[in-house]
């Protein structure tokens, strides 16, 4: 009996997910791709897009959102969307709300919400009674005041529905604290404030199905992503020991943010941190979709699952009403190095280890993900890379404070 073929529709203001278009074309699948007119001449697999729409973008990187849901209520009287999917942290608020008006099955917008507004994670997340580090809502100055006369600095100004670490502001009083909100002014609200406490962060890409987590990989930030997006560093993860007791305790405790926040199926990309002083973890922030910086493909060498073609199947099998199953895992330990680099094209053939398996194709960029059974291995070449990387060819740009994925 042949499948039934369904119309995805793949929505994303970057250029990325070539991995899901490609593997829901595979599963017999129609599959249109959404995107900003600015990214026409991008290197989608236009082989496996069978029909594509652009929105123009406002100055600050917008959609308008009454333009999206008219354009696309027009294509609607001839072409029936199954699935909505949104490929990108941006539009994980834009694809539940389409899916909450043309009444189309999969996340809404109450549930969306946890998974892109830092506030609203946070305090879902100390309901469920997952550890956050201590935090307030910007709206009201008492409680402001209450919490600044808690809560010894210093302090993380972050925006709520930012991706990643643009646009964190870091303070070390309250003088200092209100002359920034001043300074936000009539935006103040779409901010939050958080305690800082130094740790280590890692982060969890994972898989979810029918409720449940069928698949997980830990990893670690070797430099923290605010580190390098405040202090020009250089972007370096590393895989954790399998089975370790670090690697048990962070996927209990992703599941446990799954649950708590009612993930039915996606992927998704959570970050931890595990505090120096007290030595706890705690959960900092989630998003439904495939972490950026070429994670995905780092955990493909490190465990065989390519998460975009994955998710792209579970997509397609929740629609179809099927039973979905994850692909046999490997088991390798993989690092990844990623920078900015002062020449287009830089030539990094003087990394010859055996241990490089793949390399970024990217003006003014360098890097590469690093596979062996030995973990300890990779940590050394990674440390050794940096150093190299920083001295040779290494550049660095202010930190963005607007609609930016420096996860790209």
């Amino acid at each position: 009996m042949a499948k039934k073929e369904l119309n995805i529709l793949c929505i994303s203001r970057f250029f990325k997910g070539g991995d899901f278009i490609r593997s829901a074309k595979a599963e017999g699948n129609k599959v249109f791709l959404l995107t900003s007119n600015k990214l026409d001449k991008e290197a989608w697999p236009w082989d496996c897009i069978d029909e594509t729409f652009y929105m123009v973008e406002d100055e600050l990187g917008h959609w308008h959102r009454d333009h999206l849901i008219g354009g696309l209520a027009h294509k609607m009287r001839n072409t029936h969307f199954d699935v909505f999917v949104a490929l990108d942290d941006f539009d994980v608020e834009h694809v539940a709300h389409l899916r909450e008006y043309f009444r189309t099955p999969g996340m809404g917008e109450s549930t969306a919400r946890y998974f892109r507004d830092k506030l609203a994670m946070r305090i879902k997340a100390k309901a469920e009674g997952i550890p956050v580090p201590e935090f307030t809502a910007l709206f009201h100055d008492d409680d402001i005041h209450r919490y600044t006369d808690r809560v010894d600095p210093p302090w993380l100004v972050k925006p709520r529905m930012q991706a990643s670490a643009a646009g964190i502001k870091k303070v070390h009083s309250a003088d200092e604290l209100w002359n920034h909100l001043e300074y936000l002014g009539g935006e103040r609200h779409q901010y939050l404030l958080e305690k800082f406490a130094p740790g280590d962060v890692f982060h969890v890409d994972a898989l979810t199905y029918d409720g449940k987590v069928l698949f997980s990989k830990v990893s670690q930030y070797l430099d923290t992503p605010f580190e390098v997006a405040h202090g020009g560093g250089i972007f370096r993860s590393c895989t954790v020991e399998s089975g370790s007791d670090l690697d048990k305790a962070l996927q209990k405790l992703n599941e446990d943010v799954m649950k708590g926040f009612g993930m039915e199926y996606s992927a998704s990309h959570s970050e931890f941190i595990k505090g120096h002083e007290s030595g706890e973890f705690y959960f900092l922030e989630t998003a439904s979709r495939v972490g950026g910086a070429h994670l995905a493909e780092m955990v493909e060498f490190a465990s065989g699952v390519n998460l975009w073609a994955e998710w792209a199947r579970i997509e397609t099998a929740v629609a179809r009403k099927e039973k979905y199953k994850l692909p046999k895992i490997k088991d390798f330990s993989a690092g990844i190095l990623v920078s900015l680099s002062k020449y287009e094209r830089p030539d990094t053939t003087s990394f010859d280890d055996k241990e490089i398996v793949w390399r970024v194709d990217k003006k003014h960029h360098l890097g590469m993900i690093l596979q062996s059974k030995d973990r300890n291995r990779i940590l050394t070449l990674l440390d050794q890379y940096c150093e190299r990387v920083k001295n040779e060819f290494h550049a660095s740009l202010p930190a963005k404070e607007k609609l930016v994925d420096i996860a790209d």
